[in-house]
């Protein structure tokens, strides 16, 4: 069978509850929602962190942050200015682009990369136009174009779709099978000011977000002036850059059916993480809170896969997946059988053709940020803080709003189980050098790879002001 093309689109900081075609009656996604009209929605699939590098690694790599080492989100070492120098954070790794370029796979980036040293093309891309660090603003956003740090001079969400379709139109015709990976920096911050375009804006003039909640804020909130700022403002911008990025995504669709590629083309939309906007009364991801948090609205994500010759069309699934699970897939729909995917990918093929179910009672799925910990198994989510040794379990079937912790009522051999499985998952899948359980991840960013002898001391930011 030929090689499907592959284009995998990814949002920045988009929440599960946030698209049109999972429910949401504020949302303006007519392009992503007939996606899942042409494709299958999975709606339980998990990031394996609740923040953009970590989670991003994981993807590309199939392993966990304590195995990969990216273990918060990079803050130094994507370029080489202002005394920094560039850093690999991957480095000495094999992402899944890699076996894709070594099979034949044309493999560009388009938009957001975050993974240390922005201007040097990596991990088999040979197209790279990346982001030179992880976000900031729409207008005049810092961008690397063949090899050039610039300032784009448009909306970047355009930028980044332009910058597709030249790629898709270069490779049309070409004979070899592409990978296409078009990482917006949307709906990531800012959302006010001058940064997303009127046209936007004004379609959400009126709205009243009742799928954002208002309530008390968290208990936890770290309070980020960024999100002190008019509700209706910043909810206005977070949709309206959805909406923008919607529309792009339309234009890189046509792109592929005016080129006579879009049959050929597996489609994939996805997050890299989630986010709260109100949610648990929370403004941000996981590291929004101290203890850093683990919500289903910081770690599941929408997954999406249009590819009509296997998946069947408007369709979802219930299995619970983790992004490391994408590694093994990709490679199996790519009939790459040397080498083996890690052993913690599983393959969901089976689930995307409709021909498995996988029972969600059966459902095992792993995730971490720091020293907080958390494996669902069946609708139970154990969660685990090692910081302080708190513990948290959500019914999730019963409660999925996560409002009632279970733990000082529950029977303690279930816990126990729970425990065993969450420490025996992190022992098969960690490594002890880059085991971020207790290396000081507080949210404010990483700034060295971990090393030999585990990770600097000064690894990570104690602080927003250091």
């Amino acid at each position: 069978m030929k090689q499907a093309n592959i284009l995998f689109i990814m949002a920045d900081d988009l929440g599960h509850w946030s698209l049109g075609c999972a429910g949401n009656q504020d949302a303006i996604t007519p392009h992503i929602d007939r996606l899942a009209a042409e494709g299958m929605q999975l709606k339980r699939f998990y990031a394996a962190s609740p923040v953009c590098s970590p989670a991003r690694a994981s993807l590309l790599t199939g392993q966990m942050p304590s195995y990969h080492g990216v273990a918060d989100w990079i803050r130094a070492g994507n370029i080489s200015a202002h005394g920094d120098s560039a850093c690999q954070y991957l480095k000495g790794q094999k992402a899944y682009t890699q076996h894709l370029q070594e099979a034949g796979y044309v493999c560009g980036l388009s938009g957001k990369w975050h993974l240390g040293d922005s201007q040097t093309p990596q991990q088999g891309f040979a197209h790279w136009y990346a982001h030179q660090s992880g976000g900031g603003p729409y207008y005049g956003a810092p961008m690397i174009k063949n090899g050039e740090l610039i300032a784009e001079p448009g909306y970047v969400t355009d930028a980044i779709t332009k910058d597709a379709i030249q790629f898709i139109q270069t490779q049309s015709g070409c004979g070899q099978p592409f990978y296409l990976q078009v990482a917006y920096t949307a709906p990531h911050t800012p959302w006010t000011g001058k940064n997303h375009p009127q046209e936007y804006l004004d379609l959400y003039q009126d709205c009243a977000f009742d799928s954002c909640p208002q309530v008390a804020p968290h208990p936890d909130q770290i309070a980020y002036p960024m999100f002190q700022e008019d509700r209706h403002a910043m909810l206005s911008g977070y949709f309206a850059a959805i909406t923008a990025m919607d529309a792009g995504i339309g234009r890189i669709y046509d792109a592929l059916k005016a080129n006579g590629l879009l049959e050929d083309t597996l489609i994939v939309f996805t997050s890299d993480n989630g986010f709260n906007c109100g949610h648990h009364g929370i403004w941000g991801k996981g590291n929004g809170t101290w203890p850093l948090n683990l919500y289903e609205s910081s770690v599941r994500v929408p997954f999406i896969v249009r590819y009509p010759k296997l998946v069947p069309q408007n369709t979802h699934s219930a299995a619970v997946i983790g992004a490391y699970d994408w590694f093994a897939t990709v490679l199996a729909l790519t009939s790459i059988t040397s080498p083996k995917p890690p052993a913690i990918s599983r393959d969901f093929t089976d689930i995307l053709m409709g021909k498995n179910s996988r029972d969600t009672q059966e459902a095992f799925v792993a995730d971490e940020y720091g020293g907080t910990r958390m494996i669902i198994k069946g609708n139970l989510k154990y969660i685990k803080r090692y910081h302080d040794n708190t513990r948290l379990l959500f019914d999730l079937k019963n409660d999925p709003d996560e409002r009632d912790n279970l733990f000082h009522q529950a029977d303690p051999a279930i816990i126990d189980a729970l425990d065993l499985a969450l420490e025996t998952w992190f022992l098969q899948h960690s490594r002890p050098e880059a085991d971020a359980c207790l290396a000081g991840v507080r949210g404010f960013g990483q700034v060295k790879m971990s090393g030999k002898d585990g990770y600097p001391k000064d690894a990570f930011i104690q602080n927003i002001t250091d």
